[in-house]
């Protein structure tokens, strides 16, 4: 679909590509991974024709479409939820228009046997079947199915979109992309800005209705759950793997020690080439093998070894001053705001030493609750900081209070103590402040640099309660490595807000889930709470709405008796098992009937011949409403199955 040949991009006397080639097919689904600064970013900008490069050629077919997300962008504030996403059918909505004009014009005509007459009667025909083709019955449909697989409810869709943050208009965009369907999605960093339920759903959105992808994303599981390529820049040159991340990891290291064992090698044999020649060098006897191995030397092609970042290492926080059993205590803790409830009697109590997550969509109260913790806002209820509770906060806007007119290093050295200060170069190369980086003013730093220098800045402080609100946002993998080992280490108490799973795995040892205006405490990791869900999520399709209020019920309630099934209810009970089994494999086989034939269809109206038979439009419009309905009836058979199973 896309096809790159020797891409150059230089900028000034540093090359950022070096002579890059390689093509994107259809259904590829590529990770573009490499440190910052390597030009994960440029490429995508590159391919969405945003920038041109110093040389190469990069070949798009006419007709491939290409979308594009970017990581920071400014969206108008005027227009609704619902009237910015609908921009996505801006193609519809032209048609639409086209069909209008012309069956105005057809009822103001009256010479029904013309040629010109009957051209309309063809092209409105063809419009219309285009039209339902293209779903122009059920886009809303879509849209709001969209929307609130990203997060939006139908509450918010009429609402502007100047009242939502900046990140909540990424995902709008991000919506928007989705349901244009293009060719060819360049997304950068798409999760910064979602909750854990919202990444799951686009997760499941690029397996199984996107074309090729290409990302970049510093969330692991991300990328193993959405790709099956990964492509690495390094030094101006790309390293192309066809395999999941996970692989590639492994791969890349195998290369590195096949890389020094062979540059060992050729290390071994050069010097005692040259030791011969330094030997036999004025000895007349020697003079023509001195000058052959010279010729020897001079033709072997010096082998390079992979750059590795040094400036790794193991980052160790201050001990933690010692504070009482309890940190932080909570008993009916309610915030509203006017007639808005964020969340109401929620009571936690937060010992010593432990790590926790606070997970749960966006605008559910993790950051409120936050910041009542750290006594930004009242509230109503019971609040209390344990003993010598020393707390290090970490905001979104925490970056806006430092010092622009220090330097990076500076900025450290003011909060560094003991042999620390003597590592502080070692530190922020790390997180990528290394070398004349560190001497830059603060006030030149972009957005995200300023996270990562404040958060380097907090967790060198001498605290006992760390607060992380979203601290890997603007990290790389390496950098969120460095941090989290450091967390692990970490002897005093950890709150951490945040969506990137596999940052929490082996971090936090429980979860407080926020949602419908409640916190609710579970026991273990992050993906053992993921699992909980998604077994609770289907026990949920058991209870019709006048039983929901029952989940509700206070903890130590007693169960209800479980209820004990007759034989005759038992077997019973198997006959329908059996039915909703053989339902099941029906659905499916003629799913893939119907997908045979839509797919057959579309090959024929590819061609001159077929795009001009009207009759082919409409057989391909009636086996796309038979193969959604088929699906929707193989869903409700499956959900009726999985129910009566459980």
């Amino acid at each position: 679909m896309i096809s790159i040949d020797g891409l150059t991009v230089e900028f000034g006397g540093f090359t950022l590509f070096d002579k890059v080639s390689f093509v994107v097919n259809k259904k590829d689904r590529i990770a573009l991974v490499g440190k910052n600064g390597a030009g994960k970013s440029t490429l995508l900008k590159i391919l969405a024709g945003m920038q041109t490069p110093t040389g190469g050629i990069v070949s798009v077919p006419k007709e491939t479409t290409i979308g594009y997300l970017p990581q920071q962008m400014e969206l108008p504030g005027s227009r609704s939820v619902r009237a910015e996403a609908e921009r996505a059918f801006e193609h519809i909505h032209r048609m639409e228009e086209e069909m209008r004009r012309l069956n105005e014009t057809l009822a103001e005509r009256t010479d029904y046997d013309s040629d010109t007459f009957r051209k309309l009667i063809d092209r409105t025909t063809l419009l219309s079947e285009q039209y339902q083709m293209m779903g122009g019955t059920n886009y809303q449909a879509e849209l709001e199915r969209t929307l609130t697989g990203l997060g939006f409810t139908r509450e918010d869709f009429e609402r502007p979109t100047s009242e939502f943050s900046g990140g909540w208009r990424m995902r709008i965009e991000l919506a928007k992309l989705l349901l244009q369907r293009p060719d060819v999605l360049l997304l950068d960093e798409p999760t910064n800005h979602l909750d854990i339920e919202s990444i799951q759903w686009l997760e499941t959105f690029i397996a199984t209705r996107a074309n090729a992808v290409m990302l970049v994303s510093h969330d692991r599981a991300f990328i193993n759950n959405t790709t099956q390529r990964t492509i690495e820049i390094e030094l101006g040159k790309i390293y192309d793997y066809k395999v999941k991340y996970t692989e590639y990891v492994t791969l890349r290291r195998e290369r590195r020690e096949q890389q020094l064992r062979a540059y060992e090698n050729q290390q071994k044999k050069i010097a005692d080439t040259e030791a011969f020649i330094e030997r036999f060098r004025y000895k007349a006897t020697k003079s023509v093998q001195v000058q052959s191995r010279i010729k020897q030397l001079g033709k072997i092609e010096r082998i390079e070894v992979d750059e590795v970042d040094t400036a790794m290492l193991r980052l160790k926080f201050p001990p933690a001053p010692h504070s009482g059993a309890y940190p932080i205590i909570t008993e009916n803790l309610t915030k509203r705001y006017g007639e808005h409830v964020v969340f109401s009697d929620v009571t936690l109590t937060i010992h010593r030493g432990d790590k926790v997550a606070f997970v749960g969509k966006n605008g559910e109260g993790k950051s409120t609750l936050v910041k009542c913790l750290m006594g930004e806002i009242d509230y109503e209820g019971k609040l209390m900081l344990g003993y010598q509770v020393q707390t290090g906060y970490f905001a979104q806007n925490q970056a806006q209070l430092l010092d622009g007119a220090k330097t990076v290093f500076e900025t450290i050295d003011d909060v560094a103590k003991g042999d620390i200060r003597t590592r502080i170069r070692d530190i922020l190369g790390a997180f990528m402040f290394g070398g004349e980086a560190s001497d830059k003013k603060v006030n030149v730093l972009s957005g995200g640099e300023r996270s990562r220098l404040a958060m380097i800045r907090l967790l060198l402080e001498p605290v006992n309660l760390l607060i992380l609100d979203e601290p890997t946002n603007h990290l790389d993998m390496q950098s969120k490595d460095v941090l989290k080992n450091a967390l692990r280490d970490f002897n005093g108490t950890l709150i951490v807000v945040s969506h990137d799973r596999e940052f929490l795995d082996g971090l936090v040892d429980k979860v407080y889930e926020f949602g419908h205006q409640r916190v609710k405490e579970h026991l273990g990791g992050i993906y053992a709470f993921l699992e909980h869900k998604k077994m609770e999520s289907l026990r949920e399709l058991e209870y019709t709405p006048a039983e929901e209020p029952a989940r509700d019920m206070p903890q130590n309630a007693a169960p209800a008796p479980a209820v004990r099934l007759t034989y005759e209810e038992r077997k019973e009970q198997s006959r329908t098992l059996k039915r909703l089994e053989r339902a099941v494999s029906a659905a499916e086989q003629k799913i893939a009937r119907l997908e045979q034939s839509v797919t057959t269809v579309e090959a024929r109206l590819s061609t001159p011949e077929g795009a001009a038979d009207a009759a082919l439009y409409g057989e391909h419009d009636t086996l796309k409403r038979e193969l959604s309905a088929t699906m929707d009836l193989w869903t409700e058979l499956t959900l009726e199955w999985e129910t009566l199973q459980s």
